[in-house]
């Protein structure tokens, strides 16, 4: 196998983990709003609509190192890309299908708490838990109401 098909293989396969990585965090969303929207339709206890913030922040951070992966190899494509088709047949054979992409390339992009409060992650969660603080706010209110205690 030549040089150049070994590359076009090697990012094959990056390429495909990274479209991977993109997909487990579209349904790691998906599955954070699914299950925080049956544990707050749920009747039960006053608190169990805070156990809806267990799966928030658990899936948060699922998401954030799904998108902490997907970072780490664009680097390593990026490495590939430079460093695989150089004279050097030493450093273009170093690291051949290695796909340790988090070993290699994590202390380069950002950590996983800082990718957790990113624009889009802080916007997509930070919504769904501004949203289910309102809502146990109109419960209380309207239990407050029912009691007596307050009146419109």
């Amino acid at each position: 196998m030549d040089r150049e098909t070994v590359l076009i293989k090697e990012i094959d396969v990056i390429q495909n983990i990274i479209k991977r990585m993109a997909f487990n965090s579209f349904l790691i969303k998906g599955w954070a709003v699914t299950l925080i929207t049956v544990t707050l339709l749920l009747k039960g206890d006053a608190y169990q609509n805070l156990i809806a913030l267990i799966p928030l922040f658990i899936f948060w951070y699922l998401d954030a190192y799904f998108l902490w992966q997907e970072r780490a190899y664009r680097e390593l494509y990026k490495w590939v890309i430079e460093n695989r088709l150089k004279d050097d047949k030493l450093e273009c054979d170093k690291y051949l299908f290695d796909m340790k992409a988090g070993k290699r390339f994590g202390k380069k992009i950002q950590t996983k708490p800082r990718i957790m409060f990113s624009e889009t992650l802080l916007a997509f969660y930070g919504s769904i838990l501004l949203l289910i603080f309102i809502y146990n706010g109109i419960l209380l209110i309207s239990y407050l109401i029912k009691k007596g205690i307050i009146s419109l």
